[in-house]
This record gives C-alpha cells, sequence and structure tokens, in this order.
C-alpha cells in the first residue's frame, strides 16, 4: 500500500494501481505519482518516501521545523 499526503489530503493507494513495484527508486515512485494525480512531477520533487519495515510506502512533504 502507498500512502500519500498530497495537497492537505491523505490518499491510500495499491501498489498495482500506480505501477509500483519493490525496489522501485524514490524519483520513480514520485514519477508514478504525479502521473495518477496529474501533476508535474516537480509538485513531488520535496516529498520523503519513507519505506515501512511491513512493505508499506508513506510518501509526504519534508517537515519543516522552527
Amino acid at each position: 500500500m502507498v500512502h500519500i499526503r498530497f495537497e492537505g489530503r491523505s490518499y491510500d493507494i495499491a501498489e498495482p494501481q500506480l505501477g509500483v513495484t519493490t525496489g522501485m527508486s524514490d524519483t520513480a515512485i514520485k514519477q508514478r505519482l504525479a502521473q495518477h494525480f496529474d501533476v508535474s512531477q516537480d509538485r513531488l520533487q520535496s516529498y520523503i518516501v519513507d519505506r515501512r519495515p511491513s512493505g508499506d510506502l508513506i510518501v509526504r512533504p519534508e517537515a519543516v521545523y522552527g
């Protein structure tokens, strides 16, 4: 499962629906998400891809503190 926080909303999308496979690079995952949301890949450039031990992916904006 890919969990993404994009433009203030949370989405859960099955990996096969996005064409995401094990071992894909962060850049390739962001590219698939940009295609899914029909936006430029630049919009996801600063996003973080967090690979969980369960195999799920969490894609979120970079956290800015202070």
